[in-house]
């Protein structure tokens, strides 16, 4: 899955009269020496994987630090007793990127897509749209090889680990790559996937990575619901016919140079941001006492 730009990869689109989930599938074949048969296992056993994930979610299960654990609870809790002002569907996915995020700080097993202080944007996107709307599980399948994809491209480019280039590289990845897959299972061409990737980069460019402790719990956990929330955005505006006037290979281009200019105790360090805040402080002398 080694394309090392959106252009590479459309221009071998229109080659071959494929669609891009298909470049990704024939990429990732060749690249490993593996059957497309062999590939497609592998992505739909990471597709069950992400189900099995989110329906594992325990509501009362608290993370070491109790920072985080319930928060997916009380966002279903909230949507079932009144009207949520983001409405029924979205009000899910807040809850399932909350669910993923909660998982990991819990150390249960999630997909890291592209990391796991990212886990919960793309599940919150596609297993929602999915039990919401009843699509083929073929078609998500498909969505998670144009995730993958457009995540490989932007490994390739610049990076997908905060501590390299902020929380941008991470929750930006992921919203990227989930408004990719879901403007893929909506219909949208190559180009609309590469417009939706670039308005979600974009959107998220220079956020940076802060997480109180250098545990990834908080701001990390809710992070995914704006990533979730930024990728559906995207979506519908590159489905609506909205361009960016800025190439996606650019876009990526552009993130990796923020990402080089931010401070190191924007990266991941615990140091910046709201990691150093008073409460902040409070928070680990606390943990560091129950050590």
């Amino acid at each position: 899955m080694s394309y090392r730009s959106m252009e590479e990869a459309q221009e071998r689109c229109e080659k071959e009269g494929i669609e891009f989930w298909k470049a990704v599938q024939m990429e990732d074949g060749d690249e490993r020496g593996v059957s497309e048969e062999d590939s497609w296992k592998e992505m739909e056993h990471m597709w069950h994987a992400m189900l099995d994930s989110l329906d594992s979610y325990d509501p009362e299960l608290m993370s070491g630090s109790r920072m985080v654990g319930r928060e997916g609870g009380l966002m279903d809790a909230y949507r079932e007793r009144q009207d949520t002002l983001c409405g029924d569907f979205m009000a899910k996915v807040m809850g399932n990127a909350l669910k993923m995020g909660c998982n990991n700080a819990c150390m249960k097993r999630i997909v890291a897509a592209p990391t796991a202080g990212a886990c919960g944007v793309v599940p919150a996107v596609l297993v929602t749209y999915y039990r919401e709307y009843d699509v083929p599980e073929e078609k998500m399948v498909e969505a998670l090889y144009v995730a993958a994809g457009i995540g490989q491209i932007i490994a390739n480019r610049a990076y997908l680990a905060g501590a390299s280039g902020g929380c941008q590289a991470e929750i930006g990845s992921g919203s990227g790559m989930a408004a990719s897959a879901i403007c893929h299972v909506k219909g949208g061409s190559t180009a609309q996937i590469g417009h939706a990737c670039a308005m979600a980069l974009k959107n998220l460019m220079g956020l940076v990575c802060d997480p109180v402790g250098g545990l990834v719990e908080v701001p990390c956990v809710k992070r995914n619901v704006g990533g979730a929330f930024n990728a559906i955005a995207a979506a519908d505006m590159s489905l609506a016919g909205i361009e960016s006037q800025i190439p996606v290979d650019q876009v990526i281009d552009a993130m990796k140079e923020v990402g080089d200019k931010m401070d190191v105790s924007l990266r991941e360090t615990g140091a910046g941001g709201v990691a150093g805040s008073p409460r902040a402080a409070e928070v680990v002398a606390r943990m560091n006492m129950k050590s």
